[in-house]
Formats: C-alpha cells, sequence, structure tokens
C-alpha cells in the first residue's frame, strides 16, 4: 500500500528534513507541500537539496488543503499547531513535529510555553524505556496521533532513562550541558543566528531552568520509573555547526550500585536497538558521526570520585531529534518494519 503524505512547514528546516527522508521511503507518496509566506512558490527555490520533489509547488496551509491525505506532517512553530487538528480529524494519522501535543501537563505548558493547551498525543520516541520494563514503541503500535520530540529533551531523556528505569541513578540532581546547532531554532532570521554572530563563538541560551525542553525531560524520566521528583539544571550552548547536538548529561549514583549494574542498565535497555546504541566503554561520540542519521550514540563513564554517572549523546537534531524520530514513529504506527526510510549511517567527512 502506498500512503499519500501533506507536509505542512515544508519551506522550514524541519520540514525540509521530513520530506528528505519521505522521498526515499518506499511506502510513501508526497502529494502535498504548504507554506505560509512562502506559499505559491517552487518547493525547490526553498529546498534546491530536494531535486526529486523540484515538481512540487508549496500551497496555502488550510485544513482544506492538508485534508484529504492518509499521513498529515505538521512542521510549524509551537502554538500553531493545534489549530489544525479538530479540522483534521478524518485524516487517519497526523504527526506534529511542533510542541502542542508533547506535554501532559497543562501547568507545564502554562509554565513554560503559555496560550491554550492542548491533548498530549502519543510521544514519538519509541526506544523510550518506561516503568516496568516497557518501552514508548508500545504506545505508537496503531496510533493515529504522534507528537515527535523536541530534540534537546528526547536526546536528554533517551541519555538517562535506562538509568533511572533500573534504579541506578538518582533523578533529583541532574545536570545537562548542550552543544546545539542553530537549525534547532528554525529558518527564521534572528540576530543571534547570523554567522557572523556564531561563527567563532559557543553562546549559551535559556541559562537558569528556562528552557522549554525541561518539563519534557522530567515527562520522560517520570514514566521511565523516577521515584520523587525529578530536578534538572539544564543549560544549552549555540555552537558553530549547522546540525548537532551533543549532550552531556550527569546525575548522582544509588547507594550500593557496581560499576557492572550501572552499565547493564543501557546495555539492557538499548543493546536490542537499532537507533540508540551505547558505544564500548571508553568510547565516546561526536555529532560529526551521526551527521544524516537517525542514530543516538551513546558513550557511558562512571565518576566514582564525584559519585556520578556521565553519558555523553551525539545525534543529528534535525534527524533522529526530530524529522527521522517522526517517520520512525509513523512506521511503527503503520505497522511498517520501524526502520523503512531511515538509516544509520552518517555522512563524513
Amino acid at each position: 500500500m502506498t500512503y499519500s503524505v501533506a507536509v505542512s512547514g515544508a519551506s522550514g528546516y524541519a520540514g525540509g528534513e521530513i520530506l528528505r527522508l519521505l522521498a526515499a521511503h518506499p511506502d510513501i507518496e508526497i502529494r502535498t507541500v504548504t507554506a505560509h509566506s512562502n506559499a505559491g512558490q517552487p518547493l525547490i527555490d526553498h529546498q534546491p537539496h530536494l531535486r526529486s520533489l523540484a515538481h512540487l509547488t508549496l500551497e496555502d496551509t488550510t485544513p482544506e488543503i492538508l485534508a484529504g491525505h492518509d499521513i498529515v506532517f505538521l512542521a510549524l512553530p509551537h502554538g500553531q499547531s493545534a489549530q489544525y487538528t479538530d479540522a483534521l480529524a478524518d485524516v487517519p494519522l497526523v504527526i506534529d513535529a511542533g510542541a502542542d501535543h508533547r506535554l501532559t501537563s497543562a501547568d507545564a505548558w502554562a509554565q513554560f510555553y503559555g496560550g491554550a493547551f492542548s491533548e498530549p498525543w502519543s510521544y514519538g520516541v519509541p526506544e523510550l524505556p518506561l516503568a516496568g520494563g516497557a518501552t514508548q514503541r508500545s504506545a505508537l503500535a496503531g496510533a493515529t496521533r504522534i507528537a515527535a520530540p523536541g530534540c534537546n529533551a528526547s536526546t536528554v531523556a533517551l541519555s538517562l532513562a535506562p538509568g533511572v528505569a533500573a534504579g541506578v541513578i538518582d533523578a533529583s540532581d541532574i545536570v545537562t550541558v548542550l552543544a546545539v546547532g542553530p537549525s534547532g531554532a528554525g529558518k527564521s532570521l534572528k540576530t543571534n543566528l547570523l554567522a557572523s554572530e556564531i561563527l567563532g563563538s559557543a553562546n549559551p541560551y535559556a541559562v537558569g531552568g528556562t528552557h522549554r525542553h525541561i518539563p519534557e525531560i522530567r515527562q520522560s524520566l517520570v514514566a521511565a520509573g523516577a521515584a520523587g521528583e525529578v530536578k534538572i539544571s539544564f543549560t544549552p550552548v549555540l555552537v558553530p555547526m549547522a546540525r548537532g547536538i551533543l549532550a552531556t548529561s550527569t546525575a548522582p549514583l544509588a547507594p550500593g550500585v557496581t560499576d557492572a549494574q550501572i552499565r547493564d542498565a543501557w546495555q539492557a535497555a538499548y543493546g536490542d536497538e537499532t537507533f540508540v546504541q551505547l558505544l564500548p566503554e571508553g568510547q565516546f561520540p561526536r555529532t560529526a558521526d551521526v551527521l544524516g542519521a537517525n542514530t543516538a550514540l551513546l558513550g557511558l563513564a562512571i565518576d566514582r570520585a564525584a559519585n556520578r554517572v556521565v553519558v555523553v549523546a551525539a545525534v543529528d537534531n534535525l534527524v533522529k531529534g526530530t524529522a527521522g524520530a517522526a517517520i520512525q514513529s509513523m512506521n511503527i504506527a503503520l505497522g511498517l518494519p520501524e526502520a523503512t526510510g531511515l538509516t544509520v549511517n552518517g555522512v563524513a567527512p
């Protein structure tokens, strides 16, 4: 069966990456692409790397144009997706790459985003460990509404959830620092994202517990079985690479756990996974290793002097962090092989 697809926000980074991956998917026909201010223009003018889709023209993002497809991807800024959800009630599968349907807490939404709260959808991080031994994959099978994750949020959650689920770390004192490429901020013109501002510099932002992905990380770690309150110090740093996240996350060790028990927790969680891989002891990933791939690579160290676990994770924020996660979740929802249209192989050099 071939599924017809419409992609909104197709002139942006996330929309473009969804299209790039879907273009190689054997079960997908990309029928419609939409935008706002760029409507009426050829897609190729805004996504010149998508040569196989040069025949498509950006249409207006309206419910009428998006309806009538088997699958709709909403690649819109936060607060804009929810306005289309009621009108798309007859679309069999809708996947939101924005934030509107990620959070389960209305209070957390009000604190970090503001505006109207929308119902949560199935969260699109299949490998995320859950309390009791399952993974988020079980909630995606047969799903009709999927919320793709925040790229920073899923990277940190995948880094620490195995330790939380196994009870080998304490989630009440998490510290994570992330080196992040500017494509995660979208394509809108912003002074702080100009090349002259970021080349040769590293710039912290959303410092002091203000980043919008914090409640999403907490939500994931609670789902993994965190006992008590999840407290996280989260500091992202903008660095001069177009794509990528390198997240270094640490948390205290639970009393009495051995080094073998700690590493076994991550190995048990991801040993059979295709797209989340734990590197051999003593090895740590680079963002270059995952460029263009739907892969999260993790390196783990145990700092006994500080009594903390250290997990270094590398992802391509536009693939495993966003579009790849969305398509992987789509495959599961449709009952297709999970890796269809996706690759573990990066691009080098």
